[in-house]
């Protein structure tokens, strides 16, 4: 019996970012998910969440661990402050600490891969090189 893998990780997206429109970098070609981007190597999706999260900071302010994960899975559909608990603590953080998003990348996305599929399949080295990515 084959073991069907969680959305976001078929999609190479597994942080679960909603097609809005954006023309990421590493898309595939067909996207046949009617509401989360699909990206052609989960680098690519790794990517797409390391800019966020990073434009997070820069663009909006947002500094803790509550504060990303209050806008990336926001409480009208998340329990957010169990997530943002569960990010914080998982990468050594408190969540209402002032972090810099950029040097906390690494830690912070293992688990939020985690959490928005029940599994964290990647390397290191694949999380590194989707996170490298984003900013090069």
């Amino acid at each position: 019996m084959t073991v069907r893998q969680p959305r976001g990780i078929r999609n190479n997206n597994p942080g679960n970012i909603e097609n809005n429109g954006i023309p990421w970098n590493g898309l595939s070609s067909e996207q046949t998910d009617s509401r989360f981007y699909q990206f052609v190597s989960p680098e690519y999706g790794i990517r797409a969440m390391a800019r966020i999260l990073n434009n997070y900071q820069v663009k909006h302010g947002l500094n803790t661990v509550r504060a990303l994960i209050n806008r990336w899975a926001p409480p009208f559909e998340n329990k957010t402050d169990s997530y943002a608990e569960h990010v914080a603590h998982a990468a050594g953080l408190d969540p209402d600490q002032p972090i810099d998003v950029s040097q906390h990348l690494a830690d912070i996305i293992p688990v939020m891969i985690k959490h928005e599929n029940g599994q964290q399949p990647y390397s290191q080295s694949t999380i590194n090189t989707g996170i490298q990515m984003a900013f090069a």
